[in-house]
């Protein structure tokens, strides 16, 4: 297969969706996504990365990448614009929102807000002739369980799932049939709300396309241990089945990023389990999973990709991720299946941190792009795999950082490198050595240069902030994937000047002749866009 993402230099901006401006105190995949794709299309960018779509809880610090699901879109990135146009809520309850920050995110306030226009587009909703509801009910698979567990979680008091009663933890068929019945009302909520966020998706995908701009996504290689999946699937799990608690736990050893490594606490897959039933619905699930993301995406990034190689497993009951040691991983056949099943697929590989040559060899056998990070170029060793002049070959996507990383300014300016990295940056960059202005635009230069078919810029680094807008800091429990992009920001001057440095180095979306989406043919769509109601 001929890779859309890699068959001609491309480029491309990071920023997750609920950083976009927008007047309702979070970024969403209505108004605000359309204007970003405006943005993209007017400064010559044909790719747009984003984080995972997933819902998020207080519990986690609202982090994407420990979610109830695998599956479900985040009700928080629903636009409250869209709802008005399709007649759900009213003018008064969209304006009566609350004077938002247009720099952060306040989660809980956001929280507040949607839920209470989602509860009155529910009550406006008449499901009964709405095809679209039906059909996209009806060719869900992961839709049920997926509502029945919500519904649980609010009848239980928020509690996990390991902390209800045993005959519907455990998924009893009796139990099963009991809680559905119960619950009815708000499964169809929880039904209805994914709905909606699909058929939102649906109209932004469409324009995305119109535009010729890949959408980005972010796979996250595990999921939560209080999510629908795990309570829906426990038999793939590292859990024990007294307790439903995990045996074993997901991390990385000590790295770049910590001391101590890091414990994220997901419950790892059970791949080196013997029984053929629980490979086999191993596989099921991820077959599911990847189809499920490909009808959202045109690319993916497989966070965390080397666990597919082998994966840290770190005893439960440990508190930090220091005595963990390395499993096998299901390898080159896992994928295969993966592919008989949907065909190939555009995959990137994140290959950071410890990273072995049978991890790399896994992924250039799939032929998956790796990242090159390049805040990690400058440690003075020539034979460097981030510097640009060493690309080992064109098929990577080049960063100035990630959503991990420090912003380059800040990165720059902090006590994370010394002078001798900030000199061989500025000598890489034909920089004066006493000149500290500007080192964003110089790492913006380097990964637009770069032999990489395709470069990624931060948001961040495109504005040239500092550290008061990085997105994450691992292992940093709170505080993180808060930062906003105010409206103010994306100026005329900034599309100008994305405009000529991309075409300088022939990323430029004007350079290239249109080319048909890369969404797989054989992933049929499961839903149609929303309607008005009609009284």
């Amino acid at each position: 297969m001929k890779s859309t993402l890699t068959a001609r230099r491309r480029s491309g901006i990071l920023a997750h969706i609920s950083s976009l401006p927008s007047p309702y105190g979070i970024g969403d995949i209505g108004t605000a996504s359309h204007s970003f794709l405006d943005f993209l299309s007017e400064s010559g960018q044909s790719c747009w990365q984003f984080l995972p779509l997933n819902p998020t809880c207080d519990l986690f610090d609202n982090s994407p990448y420990m979610s109830n699901s695998a599956f479900a879109g985040s009700p928080l990135l629903i636009s409250p614009d869209l709802l008005f146009t399709e007649g759900l809520i009213s003018r008064q309850s969209l304006e009566a929102h609350p004077s938002f920050s247009p720099y952060t995110t306040d989660f809980q306030n956001v929280r507040s807000f949607k839920s209470r226009l989602l509860d009155e587009a529910f009550r406006n909703f008449n499901p009964k002739i709405d095809e679209g509801f039906k059909n996209f009910r009806a060719s869900t698979p992961w839709l049920d369980d997926y509502a029945l567990f919500m519904s649980l979680k609010e009848h239980f008091g928020d509690k996990g799932w390991f902390d209800w009663p045993r005959d519907i933890a455990t998924r009893q068929k009796k139990a099963l049939s009991n809680y559905t019945r119960l619950c009815a009302e708000r499964i169809n909520y929880y039904i209805f709300e994914q709905y909606i966020f699909y058929s939102q998706w649906s109209i932004l995908h469409s324009l995305a396309k119109e535009k010729e701009i890949l959408l980005f996504g972010d796979i996250p290689i595990y999921v939560g241990l209080d999510s629908a999946d795990v309570w829906a699937h426990q038999k793939i799990f590292t859990l024990d089945p007294t307790t439903c608690q995990p045996t074993h736990v997901s991390g990385v050893p000590p790295d770049y990023f910590s001391a101590t490594g890091q414990r994220w606490g997901n419950p790892l897959y059970r791949w080196d389990h013997d029984s053929p039933l629980i490979q086999d619905e191993l596989v099921a699930w991820w077959v599911t999973r990847f189809g499920a993301i490909f009808k959202l995406v045109d690319v993916a990034r497989i966070d965390h990709f080397r666990g597919f190689e082998s994966y840290w497993a770190i005893p439960a009951e440990n508190e930090t991720a220091v005595d963990g040691k390395w499993l096998q991983g299901p390898g080159t056949k896992f994928f295969e299946a993966v592919f008989d099943r949907l065909g190939e697929l555009e995959i990137v590989a994140e290959d950071l941190g410890i990273i072995t040559s049978k991890v790399l060899e896994l992924r250039d056998a799939l032929d998956f792009p790796g990242m090159k990070v390049l805040q990690f170029a400058f440690d003075g060793n020539p034979a460097n795999s981030f510097l640009p002049h060493n690309f080992e070959t064109p098929n990577c996507v080049v960063y100035t950082g990630t959503h991990d990383n420090d912003t380059t300014v800040g990165w720059y300016l902090s006590n994370q490198i010394d002078d001798q990295v900030r000199d061989r940056l500025k000598r890489t960059a034909n920089r004066q050595i006493h000149d500290n202005s500007g080192i964003h635009d110089d790492l913006i230069h380097l990964a637009l240069a770069s032999t990489a078919k395709l470069a990624v810029i931060p948001l961040q680094d495109v504005l040239g902030f500092g550290n008061d807008c990085r997105m994450n800091i691992p292992g940093v429990a709170h505080g993180n994937w808060r930062w906003r992009c105010a409206p103010e920001f994306l100026t005329g001057e900034i599309r100008q000047r994305l405009n000529q440095r991309t075409e300088l180095f022939s990323r430029h979306s004007s350079q290239f002749s249109p080319c048909p989406g890369s969404v797989k043919e054989n992933m049929e769509e499961t839903f149609l866009p929303l309607e008005p109601t009609k009284d």
